[in-house]
């Protein structure tokens, strides 16, 4: 295991125990989340070693590489991914002031092979060898490996997304500094995390399936989110809710939590945190953030 020593955002090192919880999906072994002292971000420490983090990946149930629709939540989310594809490409052809986009983690490629079909320049960046192949031979789109995003040319990209991919990445500065880097001056970034101060992860506590510890390193909230922009100059122009995560994480939750999917309940858990998020826009499970340059 790899014990951090300062925060990623702030530099302190001094750090409180938030909560502790397990690897519900894979292994059962228990994580730790810490909060910084000073500006209050949440993440694991001590976690795996770089070289091992893929291995908490290696499952067939794993979704954003398998695609599989086994089981009734994998199937439900399957579906919703398809309408959710046709959303988010409204809301980026909305913020956009040209046609080059970069997905960061754009697993098996349903996402750009909609750009593409409107006739966009698509690129995508993503880790898994066997979920990259596929997007290639599948939908003809060019998807580089992790370590390749330093060729990108600098300024040379009108959209960049990371949807739930943020919370992964292991060097959290250096990605945001690539980031930086290759968006064009008028650009836009659109990030989309889970919010862990929203009702749901609240309820759930150390069952909410958002935590997803090791895979997720990182647990934002908008405070966090925005103090990590600022640091890099972007600032938040918009803040748009991910209203079905609320479902689909509440779904999982009380799976983890009672060893069965209670479909009325997780429901009911997930229209409630909806509800509350009505009132306070910055509390929904999941948020959109749409970026701009400084």
């Amino acid at each position: 295991m790899e014990e951090i020593k300062q925060c990623n955002i702030c530099g302190n090192a001094e750090f409180s125990v938030y909560i502790e919880c397990r690897d519900h999906f894979l292994t059962q072994e228990l994580f730790t989340i810490v909060r910084c002292k000073k500006c209050g971000f949440l993440f694991v420490n001590p976690l795996p070693e770089k070289d091992k983090l893929h291995s908490y990946y290696d499952s067939p149930e794993y979704i954003s590489h398998s695609g599989t629709s086994n089981g009734l939540i994998n199937s439900i989310y399957k579906k919703a991914r398809n309408y959710t594809h046709k959303k988010k490409f409204r809301i980026i052809s909305k913020y956009a002031k040209g046609k080059t986009i970069l997905d960061v983690g754009c697993g098996s490629g349903e996402l750009l092979k909609l750009f593409k079909h409107h006739n966009w320049e698509t690129l995508g960046i993503e880790p898994n060898s066997k979920v990259r192949e596929f997007a290639k031979l599948s939908y003809g789109l060019k998807i580089l490996e992790e370590d390749q995003i330093i060729n990108i040319p600098e300024k040379s990209i009108d959209v960049i997304t990371l949807w739930h991919v943020l919370e992964h990445v292991s060097d959290l500065n250096e990605r945001m500094q690539e980031l930086k880097r290759i968006l064009k001056n008028d650009g836009v970034l659109i990030i989309a995390v889970p919010n862990c101060i929203s009702y749901d992860a609240i309820y759930y506590g150390k069952y909410w399936a958002a935590y997803d510890v090791p895979r997720h390193l990182y647990h934002f909230t908008p405070n966090t989110i925005k103090q990590l922009l600022n640091k890099f100059n972007f600032s938040i122009t918009n803040i748009l809710p991910m209203k079905f995560d609320s479902y689909y994480v509440s779904m999982l939750s009380e799976k983890y939590k009672s060893g069965r999917t209670n479909m009325i309940k997780a429901l009911f858990i997930g229209l409630k945190s909806n509800i509350r998020a009505c009132k306070d826009k910055a509390s929904y499970s999941s948020q959109i953030y749409v970026i701009r340059n400084t």
